[in-house]
């Protein structure tokens, strides 16, 4: 039995060696190009059809742009981090439906409510699921809350995980680990999140968020540069209609009174809202203290500390 096995194993090698070196009869060429529409293999330097007829190992169906791609293709949903099983266990949908669409009769209602209620147990099999369950639901609770992207969801699910394993969530609460992971996410993807606003969709202190943050980023290793106030201004400057010249002249009084040393020690937040209502002013775009405040959560005594040290370095005074 073993015999035949290598007869084919090596004539499949033999036919892959002549496949990598097959060159032209006629010209004698190598470059050799496959014509996926008629199923012929072609001299690139002659024009001669050295095979025809071969075998098309691709799909049978054709795709013009990404999302057809996306609805014909035959595999299952890519793993995920934001799932605690990463996604690969079955979902019994909560539609009383069958294939075709029509309604469920009563006895297979029952069976499939049955059949829902012990998946949804077994998925979990210790606690330690359950409360990584728990948590990953939380992020993306406050991701969506917070209108991040897909991609910071993944990066705080990664940054729960290793805190998971390092067992540093002993002694502290899971939504605020969680919160945590994901203000750290948002300041690894560069996504413009103060503090405040994540404590606003976070069931936990904003005090506590600051403490277990610091405490996972210096025990993980998190090498997290500190916030450019630059990352606000766009978000702000829409938020209260600003023009794309407000925001250019934003941009440069940030640039300038950095340069000088101002920002060090200063709120990212307050430091781009000043430099908002200053560019306003300069550009006859003029919004109040408190409306800029408003969108920026800051107090307005934070915006006018602010505003009179970029005047200052902008030489305005």
């Amino acid at each position: 039995m073993e015999r035949p096995t290598r007869q084919r194993q090596r004539a499949h090698e033999t036919e892959q060696e002549s496949d990598e070196t097959v060159k032209c009869p006629e010209c004698g060429s190598a470059e050799i190009v496959t014509d996926a529409d008629q199923g012929e293999l072609v001299c690139d330097d002659c024009g001669l059809v050295i095979d025809e007829r071969s075998i098309d190992r691709g799909p049978e169906w054709r795709a013009f742009n990404h999302s057809e791609r996306q609805s014909k293709s035959r595999v299952g949903a890519p793993i995920t981090e934001t799932m605690h099983d990463r996604g690969l266990t079955t979902t019994i949908d909560w539609k009383d439906k069958d294939a075709y669409g029509r309604s469920l009769s009563s006895e297979k209602r029952s069976q499939m409510h049955r059949l829902r209620k012990w998946q949804e147990r077994i998925r979990t099999k210790d606690a330690g699921e359950r409360n990584l369950q728990f948590a990953l639901s939380e992020i993306d609770r406050m991701a969506s809350a917070l209108g991040v992207p897909r991609s910071v969801r993944e990066v705080a699910s990664v940054i729960y995980r290793r805190a998971l394993n390092e067992d540093l969530i002993r002694g502290r609460s899971i939504e605020g680990v969680a919160t945590s992971a994901l203000y750290a996410a948002c300041r690894q993807e560069g996504i413009p999140r103060s503090l405040d606003e994540v404590a606003e969709v976070s069931r936990v202190p904003q005090k506590e968020i600051g403490r277990t943050y610091r405490y996972i980023s210096q025990e993980l290793g998190l090498e997290l540069k500190p916030v450019d106030p630059k990352q606000f201004v766009p978000r702000f400057a829409s938020a209260l209609d600003l023009s794309e010249e407000v925001q250019a002249k934003a941009t440069e009084i940030i640039d300038v009174s950095a340069e000088q040393g101002l920002l060090s020690g200063k709120s990212p937040t307050g430091f781009a809202a000043a430099a908002i209502y200053a560019a306003s002013l300069l550009c006859n775009e003029k919004k109040t203290q408190r409306e800029v405040a408003d969108v920026a959560q800051v107090t307005e005594v934070t915006i006018r500390n602010r505003y009179q040290e970029q005047i200052e370095a902008m030489g305005f005074r």
